[in-house]
Parts: C-alpha cells; structure tokens; sequence
C-alpha cells in the first residue's frame, strides 16, 4: 500500500531542516582528509542523530575514499557520503504497507511509549486510509486510561473511522481479539490497533503486549500484517533503545517516527536502519490530520546532500 507523498520541493525543505551536516564546513586537505578534519566529521555525525554504528561506518568509508585519492574536495566528500548512507538506506522502504493478500481485514498493531505521539499517528493513519476509500476500525485496546480512550475515540471519529473499546481495566487481548471479528463480520478494510503506551522496561506490560499480539495472530491468519512502533523523532539515541525492546516482545515491522516537524535531528533515520535493519514507513510532519507521509529516502539524501559543496 503506497501512501500519499507530498510535493517534492516539500520532502527536500523537511530533510534539509532537520539534518544540517554543514559538509561544506569539513576541512578536507588537497591529499585527503587528515585526522583532524575526520575527528570533525564523525562530531558532525553524531551530533545529528547517526549514533556510533552508522557514524564509524562512514567516517570509516570517507577516510577510504580519501587514501585511494577520490576524495579531494567538499563536493566529492558529499558524494562519498551520500552513496555510502544510500546504502544503509537500501532497505529502509519507501512508505508502502503491507496488506492482507487473503480474506478478512488487513490488521496493523501500533506500539510504543508514552508521550511520542502514538495516537495522533493513527487517527492520521485512519485519515489517510479513509480518504484512500478504506473502511477503518480503530480499536482502543488501552484499557487503563480512561482519558486516552476517549482521546483516541476522539480522533478516530474525526478521521472518519469506526472505533470499539473495552470495559475500563479490561483484558486489552479482549479489544483486540473483538475488534478483529467485529471487522471480519462488517467486512472493514483495516483495523487498527493501539495499545497502551508503556515504559520498555514494565515487563508486565511488555508481557500484555506479547499476549495481545497471540490473540489476533489466533483470530486472524498472517495477522498482525505490520507491527508499527511509533518513536519521537526528538529523542534521538534513546528511539534505538525502544526499538531494541519492543522488538524482543512482538515482532515489529516498521516505524512511524513522529515530529519529524519539530527539532529533530534526522540522522537517526540512518541510525535506526543501520542497526536494526528496521524500514521507516512513514513520518509525521505536522499537528493536522494529514500529514503523515511515506518515508522517501531519495527525498531524504536531495534534502541532506543537495546544494553547493
């Protein structure tokens, strides 16, 4: 399933805001890049979100590149750059989701802490296949915050989807198990799941969340077809540690990096697929309902690497 992409001068604006390398900036001697000027760029790096893996890796290729004599200026520092995070982006997607490809309702499962912006992602979400012509059933498998639900419940019927709910303080595994069949029998095109924003280190919680994920894979076939968690794109280093987490719990798909809008670093893109090998599917870029976009990653290497070296 492709989503919606907005204008390309807009992609490219987003990416060049929220990474800055400023290469230009990077000393680079006529014979190659000395230690002082890769010592330079490797603070570049991290301190744009590409955490130590994905940093090492292409300070390690740059300084390759420069002994073999193809790097000798700013421009051809950007090149070698670019083809090497082109690389760790190979797999990162490019904003489609996965679909049921059999009988019964397509069924994404959203995960994640509080506080990253987990329920606005999925009313946009909802909005987004609504507007594509998709029925949607938003369930609110969150039994312990009255508040949330009703948030969420909210949302959903801006968005123009259907929404279910369980008793307060219910069996979460229930919501998700009923929301399903509820789809199955009114022939709704996708559900979509939420579930309580939790700390990764509740392991109760994090236990919850294993059982709610048995329940739909027992009530549906291939189901869940994504498991999406959605990180603050703002807390930089510690969404690698969600992700590690919440990945030994269910088996996660993707991920919804939210406020991307806001001051984040964008490095953390490169970060994530270097060392979890985890596709960004989709990015928000706004409070209104429809932005949320399907991650680019040509769009995101024009927005880093273009302009003049």
């Amino acid at each position: 399933m492709r989503l919606f992409k907005k204008p390309e001068e807009r992609r490219k604006s987003l990416w060049k805001k929220v990474v800055d390398l400023a290469l230009t900036d990077v000393r680079v001697l006529a014979g190659g890049m000395d230690h002082e000027s890769l010592e330079e760029l490797e603070e570049r790096l991290l301190a744009a979100d590409f955490g130590v893996p994905a940093t090492l890796r292409l300070v390690d290729h740059v300084e390759e590149q420069a002994r073999r004599g193809k790097i000798r200026g700013p421009g051809q520092l950007k090149v070698a750059l670019r083809e090497e995070v082109a690389r760790i982006l190979a797999g990162a997607g490019d904003g489609e989701l996965a679909e049921n490809p059999g009988d019964g309702p397509t069924v994404y499962l959203v995960v994640g802490v509080n506080g990253v912006g987990k329920t606005t992602s999925i009313a946009k979400l909802a909005h987004f296949l609504v507007q594509r012509g998709k029925s949607v059933l938003v369930a609110a498998a969150d039994t312990y915050r009255a508040g949330a639900v009703h948030q969420l419940e909210e949302w959903a019927h801006r968005a123009g989807a259907g929404f279910i709910r369980g008793q307060e303080r219910g069996d979460p595994a229930a919501v998700a198990f009923d929301a399903v069949e509820a789809a199955m029998a009114r022939k709704v095109d996708v559900v979509i799941v939420d579930t309580a924003g939790r700390l990764h280190t509740n392991q109760g919680l994090m236990e919850e969340l294993r059982k709610v994920d048995r329940v739909i894979r027992r009530k549906l076939e291939g189901a869940p077809h994504e498991t999406l968690i959605v990180l603050d794109a703002t807390v930089g280093q510690n969404a690698l540690t969600q992700v590690r987490a919440f990945g030994e719990a269910v088996g996660l798909t993707g991920i919804v990096l939210a406020k991307m809008d806001s001051s984040a670093r964008g490095g953390i893109v490169v970060a994530l697929q270097e060392e979890h090998h985890l596709p960004v599917k989709m990015v928000g870029v706004g409070e209104k309902m429809d932005d949320l976009e399907g991650f680019d990653p040509k769009a995101f290497l024009d927005g880093v690497f273009e302009g003049e070296a």
